[in-house]
């Protein structure tokens, strides 16, 4: 049966919407450091900002997950673009100790009112027009592609962009003199960010339609939050298959502690200098993200051939395990067979990865309600998040050599081994919007889809 015209503006949107969301992040990645050094910031300093960012973010998956589920997607979505822009505001433009603080914060807030409610938006449409037994797969493979391009393009133009600046008439000493020294070349690519999150915001207010709700009200809201988030904690201890994605992705989080911890130090040693390893870690991580777009583009395929999503999800986590053993085997040898090597274990790690998160996703979507999505999300993000800090600290209290990367490999296969068995089926939950008229995505009433 052909897709109907709603279903792909939907999924057009969706894109858009993951696109604008992580491509200021991407732009805001590669000039970050630097920026905050060049402001006079310690590296103590810049640690205790990224540190700000990680810890409000955890902190806020749960209530933030549950708010979305309450009050509507696009309404919580709209938050965390203003926030976005604020947020980058400080960043481009502050030089305060204060600035850089509260403006990590509001990422961090901003992040965490991000995840979720974009993708539960996709599903709850899709579902809407063609029943809880929709496929998603291929519009979350895109979604994560989408994501992964924005934040390739950002990394590159947010690292090129103050280079550029640097460059004949030295236009960022003009600019720098201009205003006074508020506007550095570094603040070019942050605050051009902000002006994407404004795009951002117009995008989502305009194109983002939802089913009609029951108005909420302050008591409505500050019942169902927590009613949400407990019945979400409880689904994701009894259902077997919501636990499996939430353990996969505690472990794909250990895996990237590990690389992003280690790979900067490798990169240095590369080259021979930091800063050149900086230039060098910064076109691995554009290469990693388009890796794990490809990936996910591929997610798709990858279930066809391994003839289920189970299997799909093992396969890509056992890919990237290999590409982290791989970097492991290498990591005391040089050489130019050594380095063919890591980096091939570094685009298998990326790639395995991308393959796996559509494939989680739509698993996890198949168990879960309406009511409960974007919680689940946030519970899926928060997983991820708590075993990312705890592996970092144990990473880096590893030797130097292979070890730290065979632990982000061992538990990368721990979490493959969780769905080398298929789960018995069980019959998907009906949420409450699939029971309803459906809502096309202009926010006309549609018609219910055909049995």
């Amino acid at each position: 049966m052909s897709e109907s015209p709603a279903l792909r503006t939907a999924r057009r949107r969706y894109l858009a919407v993951s696109a604008l969301f992580w491509l200021p992040i991407g732009l805001a990645f590669a000039p970050a450091v630097l920026l905050f050094t060049e402001r006079g910031m310690s590296l103590t300093a810049v640690a205790a900002f990224f540190a700000a960012h990680s810890l409000t973010a955890a902190a806020l998956e749960l209530p933030t997950g549950g708010l979305s589920d309450v009050l509507g997607r696009r309404s919580v979505l709209a938050a965390a673009g203003l926030l976005d822009v604020v947020a980058l505001m400080l960043l481009g433009l502050g030089s305060s100790y204060a600035a850089f603080a509260v403006g990590m914060g509001l990422k961090g807030v901003a992040r965490a009112l991000s995840s979720g409610p974009g993708e539960a938006w996709y599903v709850d449409t899709v579902q809407a027009h063609s029943g809880p037994d929709a496929d998603l797969r291929t519009g979350l493979s895109r979604g994560g592609a989408a994501t992964s391009a924005a934040l390739a393009a950002g990394t590159l133009v947010g690292g090129a962009v103050p280079w550029l600046l640097g460059l004949g008439p030295d236009l960022g000493a003009r600019l720098s003199e201009a205003t006074g020294g508020v506007v550095l070349p570094l603040s070019v690519p942050v605050l051009a960010g902000a002006a994407v999150s404004i795009v951002f915001v117009v995008y989502v207010l305009t194109m983002l339609r939802e089913p009609p709700r029951k108005p909420a009200t302050p008591s409505s809201v500050l019942r169902g939050v927590p009613a949400t988030i407990c019945a979400g904690l409880r689904l994701s201890i009894s259902e077997l298959t919501v636990r499996r994605v939430l353990l996969s992705a505690g472990a794909a989080g250990a895996a990237l502690a590990t690389v992003e911890l280690l790979m900067p130090g490798r990169a240095a040693g590369l080259t021979g200098t930091a800063e050149s390893g900086a230039v060098l870690f910064a076109a691995l991580a554009c290469a990693g993200f388009a890796t794990s777009g490809l990936g996910s583009a591929l997610a798709p395929l990858a279930a066809r051939l391994t003839r289920s999503g189970e299997h799909a999800v093992l396969a890509g986590l056992g890919v990237s395990a290999g590409g982290l053993l791989l970097l492991g085997v290498t990591a005391t040898s040089s050489g130019p067979l050594s380095l063919v090597v890591a980096v091939g274990g570094f685009i298998l790690f990326y790639l395995g990865l991308g393959a796996a998160s559509p494939n989680e996703n739509e698993l996890l979507h198949h168990r879960v309600s309406s009511e409960q999505r974007a919680t689940a999300l946030s519970v899926q993000s928060l997983a991820q998040q708590l075993v990312y800090a705890l592996s970092g600290l144990a990473v880096s209290a590893l030797p130097v050599g292979p070890l730290p990367w065979l632990f982000g490999s061992a538990a990368l296969l721990a979490g493959a081994a969780l769905w080398i068995r298929r789960p018995a089926p069980v019959p998907a939950p009906v949420a409450r919007i699939a029971s309803a008229s459906p809502v096309d995505v202009s926010g006309r009433p549609g018609t219910p889809p055909t049995p």
